[in-house]
């Protein structure tokens, strides 16, 4: 159990001199993670659908 603790406080520990910076706004977050991937599903789709789409023939 004592093992277990010891590697995860490990993982969460900092290397001396690191400066982690300021963290995100919400706003920013947000289109970094929901919008972002979101829009470039909706653009690889719509690529796709458009070039593969079967022609009309008269």
């Amino acid at each position: 159990m004592t093992t277990h603790l010891f590697q995860h406080l490990a993982m969460i520990a900092q290397e001396a001199g690191a400066d982690p910076g300021t963290g995100l706004k919400a706003w920013q977050t947000f289109t970094i993670f929901i919008v972002t991937p979101v829009a470039l599903f909706t653009l690889i789709t719509a690529t796709v659908l458009f070039f593969t789409r079967k022609k009309k023939s008269n």
